[in-house]
């Protein structure tokens, strides 16, 4: 359903599209639509008077067809020639040719006019009826005015004719745009012989022209030739100078060989002084450059290298000198202390075994025994080594009774160890009894700085 409705629509756009095309005229920029029919007529904006049918310019208008037909006016320009043949005021026939341009008017007026007398007609026939028109007015100004003022002034017969067809021009719906007399002649003979006069005149003028010319034409030659003989007299006077000058140049060119000579030769002596001295300023600037700065900076290098050796030796012997002084200080401050150590230890040791023997006494007063036994046990390895040493000259020793015999060699020797153990004792107690002051110092002093 939905698509026949969609169908139905195209279908009345498509008529109504139809039927506006149909209906619709549309006016050219260069033409006028003439409408006539039903209900059609012009209003009074556009002419003076109403008219039987409708004008459109420029812009398009319904027509209804079967009650309405519609024209077109054609609004451009045309042109026709014109031949047309006339008498002047003087009786003499003449033959004008022209050509002229026209159109119809812009204004409703030209255009209601010009659709009246020419919508049906052909161009042909058109054109005839403008020519005739235009013949007609031709013939009348022609035969008011003389040959001699159509020829000196064209542009008056042409504006006389367009002024004598502005009326008619105005009934047709016609304007003239242009107007051209190209051709005025005539069989007499009567325009050739008004211009033989002036051409008689020219000609005579022309003759005399020329021969003004040939006048001015041989005096200027003969100027010419003045000037050429002038010239070719100072030509040769010229010539005669410079032959003289050259005699002369000559002369002085003999006479200045020897001299030319002589000056050459000075050149060369002074061109030869003045190389010597370049030559001699040359070996002085090598000289200079090969020995002198050389032994210069030889020198300069030697005495450089001598005062560094002479500043490295005092350099070496200041620091020898310290290294030396620094030395001794060292070893007298190291001796120094060395004896203070010395002395110290001496005292320290003196000092040690006063104690000790001090300490030995006191414990022998109080405990005889003991300090006997360990005395006697500190010593015990070197009396056992002692005891022993007895066997070292024994090759061999026979051993009676076996291990009895063994064990009674032992005990000896424990014994005599015994019997010495009771020795030791009575001389620590001898010892004891002693004053401190009657002891004999076993170590001598030792000095604080010895010899």
């Amino acid at each position: 359903m939905l698509w026949t409705y969609v169908a139905v629509a195209a279908i009345a756009v498509v008529v109504l599209l139809i039927l506006f095309r149909a209906v619709w005229r549309v006016a050219e920029p260069n033409e006028a639509l003439i409408i006539s029919g039903l209900g059609a007529h012009s209003s009074t904006e556009q002419v003076n008077e109403t008219l039987g049918f409708k004008i459109v310019v420029g812009r398009g208008t319904a027509v209804l067809p079967g009650f309405q037909t519609v024209r077109r006016l054609p609004l451009d320009i045309r042109a026709t020639p014109l031949t047309v043949t006339c008498v002047s005021s003087q009786g003499i026939p003449l033959h004008i040719k022209g050509v002229t341009a026209y159109k119809v008017g812009d204004d409703y007026g030209s255009i209601a006019n010009a659709a009246r007398r020419f919508l049906e007609q052909s161009d042909e026939q058109v054109m005839s009826t403008i020519h005739e028109l235009f013949a007609g007015h031709l013939r009348a100004i022609v035969g008011s005015t003389t040959v001699e003022e159509m020829l000196h002034d064209r542009e008056t017969l042409t504006t006389n004719i367009r002024g004598s067809l502005a009326g008619d021009m105005e009934k047709l719906g016609l304007v003239v745009d242009s107007l051209q007399i190209q051709e005025i002649d005539d069989e007499s003979g009567y325009i050739r012989n008004l211009g033989r006069p002036q051409a008689a005149a020219v000609e005579a003028a022309a003759r005399i022209a020329q021969a003004e010319r040939d006048r001015e034409a041989t005096e200027r030659e003969q100027v010419a030739a003045a000037a050429k003989a002038a010239a070719i007299r100072e030509s040769e006077i010229a010539k005669a100078g410079y032959q003289a000058e050259v005699d002369q140049a000559t002369s002085k060119s003999f006479q200045a060989g020897p001299l030319a000579a002589a000056l050459a030769k000075q050149e060369v002596v002074v061109a030869e002084t003045e190389t010597a001295k370049l030559n001699a300023s040359l070996a002085e600037k090598q000289l200079e450059s090969s020995v002198l700065k050389p032994a210069d900076a030889e020198a300069y290098r030697q005495r450089t290298l001598a005062q560094a050796a002479r500043d490295a030796q005092i350099a070496g012997a200041e620091a020898n000198a310290r290294e030396v002084q620094l030395r001794g200080e060292a070893q007298a401050k190291a001796t120094e202390l060395t004896g203070k150590a010395e002395a110290s230890a001496v005292q320290a040791k003196a000092m040690a075994e006063a104690a000790g023997i001090k300490a030995r006494a006191e414990a022998l007063a109080t405990n005889t025994d003991a300090v006997v036994a360990q005395q006697l046990a500190e010593a015990y390895p070197e009396i056992v080594r002692a005891a022993s040493s007895s066997f070292d000259k024994v090759g061999n020793m026979v051993v009676l009774n076996g291990a009895q015999g063994i064990e009674d060699t032992l005990v000896k020797t424990i014994t005599m160890g015994g019997s010495g153990f009771a020795l030791a004792k009575q001389l620590i107690e001898s010892l004891a009894t002693k004053k401190p002051e009657d002891e004999k110092p076993l170590l001598e002093p030792v000095p604080d700085n010895p010899a």
